[in-house]
């Protein structure tokens, strides 16, 4: 197995690491609730409105 020559300094370590980013959820305003949510996500007004439970 290869080994390193040197210990990686913190810094060196922190600089290579620097591509991982936590990517903030695409909020858009939803005209129709007058609130906020995320793209592609049904909230549960607008599912209970398009699939109305039906007794038996």
């Amino acid at each position: 197995m290869a080994v390193p020559a040197r210990k990686t300094s913190k810094a060196k370590k922190n600089k290579r690491r620097t591509h991982y980013k936590v990517a903030s959820p695409a909020i858009s305003f939803d005209g129709s609730t007058g609130t906020y949510k995320r793209r592609h996500h049904v909230s549960l007004k607008e599912y209970k409105a398009q699939n109305p439970i039906t007794p038996k």
